[in-house]
């Protein structure tokens, strides 16, 4: 890998999950760039915010990758792929967690926190870290990238 950054981050609805997420990350000797919110910040904010944060991080490569997580992942899915060269994913079991790196070579991990058991997400993170990505695939995110970006 690159660098062992990853950056981090999530508003109000996710921030005991992302708690939870960056011990581990912590535990796996990645350096983290945390953009927010604090696990006791119950201050209600806008999710964009923290995704275009952790998206321009992984885009401008200062961050290997990144990690956001709001109360059901959608808004921040949304929000990050706006970015161009984001792939953030919303993963809910390890078969999307899975593909979403060999398929998708995603480069953002997005979960929700009142969607998930976060005892699984845990698992979800660690499978996202470690696939591969088959590069079979690349034509389709090339395309992608040619498709929305015109």
């Amino acid at each position: 890998m690159p660098n062992t950054k990853i950056s981090i981050a999530s508003d109000h609805g996710g921030r005991l999950l992302k708690y939870k997420l960056s011990l581990c990350l912590g535990e796996k000797a990645f350096e983290i760039i945390d953009h927010g919110v604090g696990v006791d910040d119950t201050t209600s904010v806008d999710y964009p915010d923290f995704a275009r944060k952790v998206a321009l991080d992984v885009s401008s490569k200062k961050a290997w990758r990144g990690l956001l997580i709001c109360g059901t992942g959608i808004g921040m899915s949304l929000a990050a792929n706006r970015v161009k060269g984001v792939r953030a994913t919303l993963v809910w079991n390890e078969y999307t967690a899975a593909m979403s790196r060999a398929h998708n070579n995603s480069n953002i991990l997005v979960m929700g926190e009142r969607t998930l058991n976060h005892d699984r997400a845990l698992d979800y993170l660690n499978i996202w870290l470690e696939t591969q990505f088959d590069s079979r695939h690349q034509r389709r995110l090339d395309k992608i990238e040619t498709l929305c970006t015109s």
